[in-house]
């Protein structure tokens, strides 16, 4: 496997994951064990603090806010995300992130100590910036780190590591380890070891090699690290395609989420990502995983065994994220999403009809567990494991980090969106709520097999121009499509960024 012959590449992969996306999945799943120990702790504190016995409804506000405060302090991360990454480098700005997370680890270790339920706020708001900052950079550095025939499967790492975290996450919350009345703290400070072991190892790893050339011009540190991350071996094909995105960039700085908005030349790449960005939420993995329970206790799995059950789950998410890694490079990532998104369509109406079927049809409930693995496996090994790498692959370096910001800034939306509205929409829907996720899985399919070009073995530059074929601008002549936008986005370097 060729990704074996550049160890230092294998390192940056799990440096670079463990203190990546694995924390965004991390604190995803990490509070569904811990909730009722919370809430006692609310009660206790307020009791104590000011002789006030709160009621259920109060305690639940408090909770859901602990819960979506990880979600401002995401999207504020995103949001910086872009500006960091660019002005201060890749590596340097994850090293740097992992500080938030320290720092939201002490914040729970101590909270049950100190009878604080608000340092668990200031913790989950914190571990939000870390991982509002680390789902861009963390991509965007690999991307940038891995040579063209490894770009596939090394994006497909950071949806690994993302479901690493969230199975990990399921794991330490069982009361076998974590997910007791004593040491649940402990499960909530475990993401600033994972901080801790990144700042430690990442500085032995190089900056990314694109983002020496093509953001500081550094062709000489741009080599060398070339050569450690691949090997001795003849690169020069691959340096002088960086060379000509570089040669094309002169005078261009980095541009500003409100200049890729507004750019027609990239218009359907833009659209690309809030199509992919947003379906990534709404395609109803949330509502799979919440609906799993009941599927089993439907089943006949006792209720004090379900949350061991569940593990199958997280567990079934790692096993097809890993195994995409063998075939990713040979399917490409334009099959994988669109084929991702139809098939889990189709399993939503499947699973819909015998979720309205389990009553009358004893073993219906059965086909309906085997559908939530089924739906599982097409999200894994689609859209989870492409859409966060896709802005590095189908953006040129001047828009990168403004379309990272986008991506990621939708993603916390999303998900704030669905914390917030998902409740109210199973209240009134019950299961038939699938069908409202059934309607973005299909558009979204369909979007992409129609208007999206395969970016298997290309550089950005052949992506721009099979873009511009697929879609030309009204007015433009036939003549000259093939070629990458020119000047028409190119302006100095004096814009103010997001």
């Amino acid at each position: 496997m060729l990704l074996l012959e550049s160890p230092v590449l294998i390192a940056a992969i799990f440096i670079s994951g463990i203190g990546g996306t694995f924390q965004f999945g991390f604190h995803i799943s990490v509070l569904t064990s811990p909730s009722s120990f919370i809430k006692e702790l609310v009660n206790t504190t307020c009791l104590q603090r000011y002789s006030i016995s709160l009621e259920q409804w109060e305690v639940t506000l408090i909770w859901s806010f602990i819960v979506s405060i990880f979600c401002i302090g995401g999207l504020l991360g995103s949001l910086c995300a872009g500006h960091l990454s660019s002005a201060y480098g890749r590596k340097r700005c994850l090293l740097l992130n992992n500080l938030f997370a320290i720092g939201g680890a002490g914040m729970m270790l101590l909270s049950k100590t100190a009878m604080s339920f608000e340092m668990i706020m200031v913790g989950r708001f914190l571990y939000g910036i870390n991982a509002g900052v680390s789902l861009s950079v963390h991509t965007m550095y690999l991307v940038e780190c891995a040579p063209k025939r490894l770009r596939g499967i090394v994006g497909l790492s950071v949806a690994t590591f993302l479901s690493m975290g969230k199975f990990s996450g399921q794991l330490l919350g069982i009361s076998e380890l974590l997910g007791t009345e004593d040491r649940w703290p402990w499960l909530l400070g475990f993401s600033g070891a994972t901080a801790l072991l990144q700042l430690i190892t990442l500085p032995f790893l190089p900056e990314s090699p694109k983002y020496l050339l093509l953001d500081r011009g550094d062709r000489q540190g741009c080599e060398k690290a070339i050569r450690r991350l691949w090997g001795n071996r003849d690169h020069s094909a691959e340096v002088e395609e960086m060379l000509e995105e570089h040669a094309s960039m002169k005078g261009v700085c980095s541009h500003t989420v409100l200049d890729l908005i507004l750019d027609q030349d990239v218009r359907w790449q833009f659209l690309t990502i809030l199509v992919a960005f947003t379906t990534l939420q709404f395609s109803g993995i949330n509502a799979v995983y919440l609906y799993s329970f009941d599927v089993f206790r439907t089943a006949g799995i006792p209720t004090h065994q379900l949350r061991h059950v569940a593990l199958g789950t997280g567990l079934c998410e790692v096993s097809t994220s890993m195994a995409c890694v063998m075939v990713i490079e040979s399917t490409g990532k334009r099959l994988m999403l669109y084929r991702g998104y139809l098939c889990m369509a189709v399993t939503l109406g499947l699973l819909t009809l015998t979720l309205y079927l389990q009553i009358q049809v004893s073993w219906m409930p059965y086909c309906s567990m085997l559908l939530i693995f089924i739906f599982i496996f097409f999200f894994s090994s689609g859209p989870a494991g492409v859409t966060v790498a896709l802005p590095g692959d189908i953006f040129n370096q001047s828009f990168k980090s403004a379309a990272y910001t986008i991506g990621c800034t939708l993603n916390w939306l999303g998900l704030f969106l669905l914390g917030l509205l998902f409740p109210v929409i199973v209240e009134n829907l019950d299961y038939f709520c699938f069908l409202i996720f059934f309607v973005f899985c299909f558009l979204s399919g369909v979007f992409v097999w129609y208007s999206v070009p395969e970016t298997k073995n290309r550089t950005v530059m052949e992506i721009t121009a099979e873009f511009q074929r697929m879609h030309p601008n009204r007015g433009s002549s036939g003549e000259g499509r093939s070629r990458p936008p020119e000047p028409s986005h190119i302006k100095a370097c004096t814009t103010t960024k997001f």
